[in-house]
């Protein structure tokens, strides 16, 4: 079977496999509804909630970015930028461990 090609312009996601600290739930919803719009902000980029049925303190939070080049955009200023540096220090101090990160780009079948 020939596989197809990609497409230069195919979306990309990032899926972040998180555990909130137990009793921080509420705090973890109330800190994105506040930075999603930041993380949103350069344009190109959209960001959906998962929540676990089985323990609502695990999530997957999935980044979508419009293309290969939003998505690399977007790295440079999670290196750079000051503001997104102290949102994701924030973010960082209300899990149980680091995210476990898996990135995807969306393929034509």
């Amino acid at each position: 079977m020939e596989s197809r090609e990609l497409q230069p312009d195919s979306p990309i996601e990032l899926h972040l496999r998180i555990q909130v600290q137990p009793g921080k739930r509420l705090a973890f919803l109330d800190f994105l509804g506040e930075a999603v719009p930041v993380y949103e902000s350069p344009g190109g980029i959209r960001v959906r909630l998962l929540e676990d049925l089985s323990n609502d303190h695990r999530f997957i939070e999935v980044v979508c970015y419009d293309d290969e080049s939003a998505y690399w955009q977007d790295q440079e200023r999670i290196a750079h930028d000051p503001e997104v540096k102290r949102l994701l220090e924030r973010w960082r101090a209300l899990l149980v461990q680091p995210p476990e990160v898996e990135v995807y780009r969306s393929r034509t079948v």
